[in-house]
């Protein structure tokens, strides 16, 4: 229905079946994608590419938008891409959905890191090990700690850097 121009000028989201308006970004939001879109951008080089809030295709059913996404190098003209090496969410308003069924999305998707970036509590939630529809290994990072991409362990980035 999208590529027929039936949601001109909204930002929606597929999940799980339901079409759901994207929320508008605040300030602090925006901010954190940049700084993570930064460091990324400058520790995967050219081994991987970055997607910035474009489409995901997780399922049939769920097609995402998440604010970043480390995937595989390829030709996305065709189809959006429906693995990812890394998938990460910033919330600020958006907690209770990125924690409940974005999680269970990616995990089903068989995405074996995401991360959950909580702007109000200045902390990264690292999901990682996917089984079935949820991770099996969860921790909690903070500022004066890293993080490390785990399928490029010379991928890290530093908390404090991130969230404020």
């Amino acid at each position: 229905m999208a590529e027929e121009g039936f949601f001109e000028d909204e930002r929606l989201e597929l999940l799980d079946g339901v079409i759901l308006e994207v929320t508008p970004q605040g300030t602090r939001h925006a901010a954190t994608v940049q700084r993570l879109t930064d460091r990324l951008a400058a520790a995967l080089g050219s081994r991987a590419s970055l997607r910035v809030q474009l489409p995901f295709a997780a399922s049939e059913t769920s097609e995402p938008e998440p604010d970043v996404a480390v995937v595989q190098i390829g030709d996305y003209d065709r189809a959006h891409p429906g693995q990812a090496l890394l998938v990460i969410e910033v919330a600020e308003s958006s907690l209770e959905k990125d924690r409940g069924v974005k999680a269970r999305i990616y995990a089903a998707a068989g995405v074996p890191e995401y991360w959950l970036v909580d702007v109000v509590s200045a902390t990264i939630e690292v999901r990682t090990r996917p089984a079935g529809d949820e991770y099996s290994q969860i921790r909690t990072v903070r500022a004066g700690e890293r993080v490390s991409l785990s399928a490029m362990r010379d991928v890290v980035i530093e908390v404090a850097d991130i969230v404020r």
